[in-house]
């Protein structure tokens, strides 16, 4: 074996000089370091006691396959003669792919008669724990047999699986079994020696093996045998995974950042510039950059200084920072930052590192800032609005012109004011609200009244902000908005919602405010109301007009807040209703004292127009009654009194008793049906014929009447009262003029002259809110024809109107809308009126038609009417014919038209749509 050895060793000395050899990691186990030839040029200790060898070096320059043979299964060869099983695992050198590392496996205690003792086991244990720690298993398959041979860690690897091939198969994940089988099928036919390698998960997918396998084929082509490894690489993948990820992450942030890095070295003048920093200056990486041809890419206006600004980095290794202009080969120009420094490299030479970064948006955006910076110190300096700058101490450091107008001082006055400096003396020691430490946080202050240098005080609402400076400074930012003139609106406002615009007094809604917080009070028992109604007030705007009945109750109300005693509160609610509030009627004497007091203010005789008026009022006076009741039943049981009063006469007085209290409820419970059954349709409307003198219906007047469940049929003298108290006389004679002209629209019509339909108003009004539109918006619903509809309302309400109002109700007379007026001649000075009044048709009342047959005054009346309503090309309709004698003298004046019992009475709907059918109607006596 010497000799042989010897002749090896020249050989394998050809590959690398023991002293490399030597530096060649080895496991801690029987194991042979060998060339691609078979010679062994290295073994450990555990090899050559193994093989019988006093040492390593006795093994080195022989060949593997004299060492270790096989005669149906491998032996080793000893040293002083016999052998001992072993089963060679080999795998190639993972530094040197010209070497193999073969690790002997001592098989003797398998294979019943080995000699290894106790030192075989020790080495057959550290070989296992050796495979364990680079978690490296392995294996040997002989095609022949079928058999393969497991290590201990292999079979860790795969648990719970057979030693035959489709059972290791079997161990690995169903997505990889096709490879393994492939990797087994391509092992068996690849070329001897050559190394295939495949990765395979386990069955959970959790765990990554690298498997390798190499064929050996005996001198007659056959494969004898294959080798393999099977090594978790688990924990590689992972980390080369995160490196990758990593990699990534800096590669995405230089590209975001727009960061490059470059590398120089002084004595070749070759930068090496990253892959990003090529992408930034435009230049392809295949291209060569000195430190030349990059200084010809600098701006012309930026190269010396740039040079000059490098020079301390090249001459004495200083850390520089430059920022400079590039122009890129495509003619772009970018903003360049470079940091360098420098360090020495593996070999002890000194090399310039460094990055660069394109900083043109940024500069961009700073040139941005700095010149909004500009507009908005100049935008301060010209806003309308004070702006402040204050310190931690609320001290002021800073103002705009705004600000020092405002206060009445000069800036170098105000700067070092505080806060409560310029702060009006009633509302000192607010200071500024947050804490400034909650940076950025803006609040409001709705109003605080500040001081001028005058003394005047400013109302101003503050927006506060606290900041900080660049230099690290707090600051609070306050702008301060003068609210002094809109605060001066919203009183006036506030005066206007709870005030009355005629008498300046309080209104209902201020009333209400008032009892609601009286009647909280623990002696609300000594809260009295009392209402008031001024007697014959319309006798007084019908026959001096409007604004003298205005002038009368201004004159009134100056009374009463001149007369009431403290603690008495004098309100107008509407029209000539004016409501005294007591807080103590104890104080003032009891309720009889004070509605005397009240009376005798009331009673009284006013100038007005250049005539002396005496008025008196009617007085209803309510007090709590222990039952809870609120403001507004207070309110009402004193209007019931009040009601009660009138009916005794003028100037009377009268207090809500528990019998008329119960009333005034019943009342507000006949109110409340009253709207149920405007909302549910539960009225109904009957029609009374206005005819002409050949009995042809001309026309007919809508009456609506309330079926009551209770009280049966109800006519409008039983529920019109309740709903003017109620306010509800507007929503009925919207759903009266709706209803009308609906059921109007489909009456029949006969000799081609379609009857006209009248509604008479009472709510629904002219000058009132959206009257045009009401009216308009219900014709155009029901589809009626305009000339169908006629609108009837009482004398004054037609007296004295605005030039709006009858500009409004001209719009609707264009349209084919008549006007009549209903009950002429029971106001004042009615024939004066007549020719201005804006009606095509004139009702004569039937007062005056009642006594035309016998009485010669009525007669006289009728006739005038007549005879001026014919001069001015109106309509005159005789309202309450009930007789032949009647009904022949109106004929014999001229009247145009008859209503009245003589005729017909109201009928229901249904009635007098057949009595359109009989049309034309008997006149009796005729």
């Amino acid at each position: 074996m010497t000799e042989r050895s010897e002749r090896n060793r020249a050989t394998a000395d050809g590959l690398a000089n023991a002293d490399e050899l030597a530096l060649i990691a080895l496991p801690a186990a029987p194991a042979l370091l060998s060339t691609e030839d078979g010679i062994v040029v290295r073994a450990t200790e555990q090899a050559a006691r193994l093989a019988g060898e006093p040492s390593p070096a006795a093994l080195v320059g022989v060949r593997l396959a004299d060492l270790v043979v096989r005669d149906g299964s491998a032996s080793l060869l000893r040293a002083r003669g016999g052998h001992i099983p072993v089963r060679p695992l080999s795998w190639p050198h993972a530094d040197d792919e010209r070497l193999r590392v073969t690790v002997l496996v001592d098989v003797s205690d398998l294979a019943g008669r080995g000699t290894g003792g106790t030192a075989a086991d020790d080495e057959r244990h550290w070989l296992i724990e050796a495979q364990r720690i680079a978690k490296v298993g392995s294996w040997v398959y002989y095609p022949e047999t079928g058999e393969i041979y497991r290590s201990p860690v292999l079979a860790e690897f795969l648990a719970g699986f057979g030693a035959d091939a489709a059972t290791m198969i079997a161990a690995f994940h169903p997505e990889d079994r096709d490879r393994a089988r492939r990797f087994f099928t391509d092992v068996l036919t690849a070329p001897e020696d050559e190394l295939l390698e495949v990765e395979l998960r386990d069955l959970s997918g959790k765990r990554i093996y690298l498997c390798t396998g190499r064929a050996e084929y005996n001198r007659s082509g056959r494969v004898e045998r294959v080798q393999g490894t099977v090594q978790d690489i688990t924990e590689h993948r992972a980390l080369e995974r995160l490196l990758r990820d990593e990699r990534r992450k800096l590669q995405d942030a230089q590209r975001i950042a727009r960061l490059g890095t470059w590398e120089w070295d002084p004595r070749t003048n070759v930068m090496h510039l990253s892959s990003m920093l090529h992408e930034i200056i435009g230049k392809p990486t295949s291209a060569p950059t000195t430190w030349d041809t990059y200084l010809e890419r600098v701006h012309p206006d930026d190269r010396n200084w740039v040079v000059q600004a490098w020079r301390p980095l090249v001459e004495n290794h200083e850390p520089v920072e430059v920022e400079h202009r590039y122009v890129r080969l495509d003619g772009a120009l970018r903003i360049l930052r470079l940091h360098g420094a420098a360090i020495r490299d593996a070999d002890g030479h000194d090399v310039l590192v460094g990055t660069a970064q394109d900083v043109t948006e940024q500069r961009a955006v700073v040139t941005r800032m700095e010149r909004s910076s500009k507009r908005f110190s100049d935008l301060v300096n010209m806003t309308p609005v004070g702006i402040g700058l204050f310190d931690r101490a609320e001290r002021l450091v800073d103002a705009n012109d705004a600000l020092c107008e405002l206060l009445g001082y000069q800036l170098e006055q105000l700067r070092g004011k505080s806060i409560d400096d310029i702060t009006h003396p009633d509302e000192r020691g607010a200071g500024l609200p947050a804490p400034i430490e909650r940076s950025g946080i803006r609040r409001r202050v709705p109003q605080r009244v500040l001081v001028r240098s005058d003394g005047e005080p400013v109302y101003c609402e503050l927006h506060t902000s606290s900041s900080v400076q660049d230099d690290g400074t707090q600051f609070w930012l306050v702008v301060f908005q003068d609210i002094t003139e809109r605060r001066r609106a919203a009183e006036a406002l506030r005066y206007q919602a709870t005030h009355d615009d005629l008498t300046g007094l309080p209104n209902r809604a201020a009333v209400k405010d008032l009892l609601g917080h009286l009647l909280g009070r623990v002696d609300s028992h000594r809260v009295a109301v009392l209402f008031c109604d001024i007697d014959n007030f319309k006798r007084v705007n019908d026959s001096l007009g409007h604004d003298a009945g205005d002038e009368l109750l201004v004159a009134l109300a100056r009374r009463l807040e001149g007369g009431l005693p403290d603690g008495c509160t004098a309100a107008r609610l509407s029209g000539d209703e004016f409501v005294i509030i007591c807080q103590d009627i104890q104080a003032v004497g009891g309720v009889d004292s004070l509605a005397t007091r009240v009376s005798g203010l009331l009673r009284t005789a006013v100038p007005v127009h250049g005539q002396l008026i005496r008025v008196s009022a009617a007085i209803g006076a309510a007090v709590p009654n222990g039952t809870g009741a609120g403001g507004e039943d207070l309110l009402r049981f004193a209007d019931a009194a009040m009601f009660e009063a009138k009916r005794r006469g003028t100037g009377k007085v009268s207090l809500a008793s528990p019998a008329l209290m119960a009333a005034a409820d019943r009342q507000l419970h006949l109110e409340g049906q009253l709207r149920e059954a405007l909302h549910n349709d539960g009225l109904a409307l009957h029609y009374q014929p206005v005819v002409n003198a050949e009995g042809v219906v001309v026309s007919a007047e809508a009456l609506v009447r309330w079926p009551h469940p209770d009280r049966g049929m109800l006519t409008p003298d039983a529920f019109l009262p309740i709903a003017e108290q109620g306010d509800l006389l507007r929503e009925l004679d919207r759903w009266v003029l709706r209803t009308a002209l609906r059921e109007a629209a489909s009456w029949p019509v006969r000799g081609g002259r379609p009857v006209a339909v009248a509604v008479n108003l009472a709510g629904l009004v002219p000058g009132g809110p959206e009257f045009v539109d009401a009216v308009a918006d219900i014709v155009a619903e029901t589809g009626i024809e305009w000339d169908r509809v006629v609108l009837e309302l009482v004398e004054t309400a037609l007296v004295d109107l605005p030039s709006r109002t009858r500009h409004e109700m001209g719009e609707l007379v264009s349209r084919g809308v008549r006007f009549a007026v209903d009950d002429f001649g029971t106001g004042y000075s009615s024939l004066a009126r007549l020719k201005d009044l804006p009606a095509q048709i004139i009702k004569v009342d039937r007062r005056f038609v009642a006594g035309v047959g016998g009485d010669a005054s009525d007669f006289a009346v009728a006739r005038a009417v007549v005879d001026m309503a014919r001069a001015m090309g109106r309509l005159c309709v005789a309202e309450g014919v009930e007789t032949a004698t009647q009904f022949h003298v109106l004929c014999g004046l001229g009247v145009d038209a008859y209503q009245g019992w003589l005729f017909s009475r109201a009928v229901p709907a249904r009635e007098f749509r057949d009595m359109l059918a009989r049309d034309p109607l008997p006149i009796p006596g005729a």
